[in-house]
């Protein structure tokens, strides 16, 4: 694995304004948001206006990713991420989400998820999870990807292209009338074959006019995920894979999700909607 030291956290820049005429989730401003009560099937225009969310979702991240370079800050990353949803009349949904105080979420090395975007400098060698989160015309897109940062070693090459996998074999088996843990089970065993632990306290989720819905998506094979897949259900999947234990550690600040072993760990996630015959991805660029 990569001789890299550990992460430690840097320097947190001021809130990033976005402009009065760009519409803002309801949790803005509030400690928490209000707990979703609708439907977790959606109907073609709530689909619709999700298309449109996750192609900026998307498209943002996709932005952030051309500047990942060695010498480059996540909080640069968070910039161009934040500006170009902006300019796409979109609100980046992390931004105050339960006081979170950047426009994406940055997770280098053996950050698990929820990094926090700040002074750090990525270093050649590096893996780099980008979570960018769109919200526009009252929804969510919800993705994220790992990026390898210069000239990064195999055996974090080879995860990351294996968490890729484990996330399009997940999305293959999405059917209606089947059963959620289907994709944790699917995700899990796919994830042994190389020894690899698979996060189990932070899992995909429902997503509409709710960042969160409420339903929760395991990546591994859990029996209590029964609820049946139904044509116009909305969420995320995002396997979480590590070199080692799926346990973890929480920094002071509340957020960033690091190994407890503080081996590497990567992330890829989409948002979909099950259809008729199997998963449709809302977000691609």
């Amino acid at each position: 694995m990569s001789g890299q030291s550990l992460l430690v956290p840097g320097e947190i820049t001021p809130v990033r304004s976005v402009p009065g005429n760009i519409r803002r989730p309801e949790y803005v401003g509030k400690p928490a948001p209000t707990p979703y009560t609708g439907p977790e099937i959606q109907d073609a225009d709530t689909i619709e206006r999700m298309r449109i969310a996750g192609r900026i979702a998307a498209q943002a991240m996709e932005e952030a990713a051309k500047h990942i370079a060695p010498g480059v800050t996540t909080d640069e990353l968070d910039r161009v991420a934040h500006e170009f949803m902006i300019d796409h009349g979109a609100y980046p949904s992390t931004l105050g989400y339960r006081g979170f105080p950047k426009s994406l979420c940055s997770s280098l090395n053996e950050v698990i998820c929820h990094g926090i975007p700040d002074s750090t400098v990525l270093r050649d060698g590096d893996i780099v999870n980008l979570d960018v989160t769109a919200y526009i015309n009252g929804v969510h897109g919800d993705n994220n990807a790992t990026y390898l940062c210069g000239d990064v070693d195999e055996e974090s090459r080879l995860l990351v292209e294996r968490t890729r996998e484990s996330l399009n074999r997940a999305l293959k088996a999405v059917r209606p009338g089947r059963q959620i843990n289907v994709i944790g089970r699917v995700i899990e065993s796919y994830a042994k074959r190389f020894g690899y632990g698979v996060v189990r306290d932070f899992t995909g989720h429902g997503i509409n006019s709710s960042f969160h819905s409420g339903l929760i998506i395991p990546h591994y094979d859990s029996p209590h995920a029964t609820t049946v897949m139904q044509p116009g259900m909305t969420f995320t999947i995002e396997p979480m894979l590590t070199l080692g234990t799926h346990e973890y550690d929480m920094w002071e600040d509340g957020w960033t999700v690091v190994t407890k072993d503080r081996k590497r760990t990567a992330q890829f996630e989409h948002t979909l909607v099950v259809t008729e015959t199997g998963a449709e991805i809302l977000t691609l660029p």
